[in-house]
């Protein structure tokens, strides 16, 4: 039998719970598909059915009930344990989230300073500064605007900024001005809300076109069907920076203006616990990025660092 994660462990507690695999993904901030995948992925390595499911209803398996209070006392074992190290550690750990990025030196600047642990959960901008929010994490590299440091409490300073760039079929690698590309924007709002509205501003403020998807398809091998399908030069999220081109496909600077995503670190402005300040201090102290102020770059209205 494969080995069962915690983290699928807590998503067949939170659908027992909720008996709706809708109201389970929104308490757990993780995309529907998602969490009705993982819930299939553990019956696999679990061997039985614990739900017994259709369109109209989600009940408890006689598997799914029986397994349900060893799984709850199995996790409250786990949390336990996790205090108890913590407090032999002399120190808690800072809980660390992020999207996609993190700085390639992370370890090197905070090693001397605190103990951290990077929290292996990846999920989008907008879950993780929740989760900053909620306590679930002390920090987190993520896209914020304003209103949402606003909304969830929180403090932000600038960790870095991606330059964001284009897919075009072809062979023109050219530059291309941005009232000339198709930004994307996926129906599942649980996944991209903040890319979403990134990209929802670009097209606002640059003329770009956008293109209304609603298959997950802003990054991975179906954001290059979308290039292909679209006939013009795609922009690229910076969650797909590092995704392998196809041959038949060429990335395109992208101008008038420049494009640029800005990473932030975040966390709660109650929280002045000198082990975070201290990491906060280690990863932004000295960094600097120009070129988002540059007098051709663009950031949405409502980014921390646009001026």
């Amino acid at each position: 039998m494969a080995a069962v994660e915690l983290r699928q462990l807590r998503y067949f507690v939170a659908v027992a719970e909720e008996l709706n695999f809708g109201r389970a993904a929104e308490r757990l901030l993780i995309a529907g598909p998602s969490l009705s995948q993982q819930i299939k992925v553990l019956e696999r390595d679990l061997g039985v059915r614990l739900f017994d499911r259709d369109r109209r209803s989600v009940s408890l398996t006689a598997a799914g009930s029986a397994l349900l209070p060893h799984t709850r006392a199995l996790l409250e074992q786990a949390d336990a344990l996790q205090q108890r190290a913590r407090g032999l550690s002399g120190a808690e750990a800072v809980r660390l989230g992020y999207v996609s990025w993190l700085p390639a030196d992370l370890t090197t600047r905070t090693s001397a300073v605190a103990q951290l642990h990077v929290d292996a959960w990846v999920a989008p901008s907008h879950t993780q500064a929740a989760r900053v929010a909620d306590g679930s994490l002390d920090l987190a590299v993520c896209w914020v605007r304003t209103e949402d440091l606003d909304k969830h409490g929180l403090h932000a300073r600038f960790l870095g900024a991606d330059r964001l760039h284009a897919v075009a079929s072809g062979d023109d690698s050219g530059d291309v001005a941005v009232r000339d590309t198709v930004v994307l924007l996926d129906g599942d709002t649980t996944s991209w809300s903040s890319w979403n509205a990134y990209a929802e501003q670009l097209a606002r403020d640059t003329g770009a076109r956008p293109l209304r998807i609603s298959d997950n398809g802003v990054t991975g091998p179906a954001f290059f069907q979308h290039v292909r399908d679209s006939r013009s030069p795609v922009v690229n999220s910076p969650k797909g920076q590092t995704a392998p081109l196809p041959p038949d496909l060429v990335r395109r600077r992208v101008v008038a203006p420049e494009v640029y995503w800005t990473w932030s670190l975040v966390w709660r402005r109650s929280d002045v616990r000198a082990e975070v300040m201290a990491v906060v201090d280690a990863l932004c102290d000295g960094v600097e990025d120009s070129a988002i102020h540059g007098p051709d770059a663009w950031l949405p209205v409502g980014d921390p660092y646009r001026r």
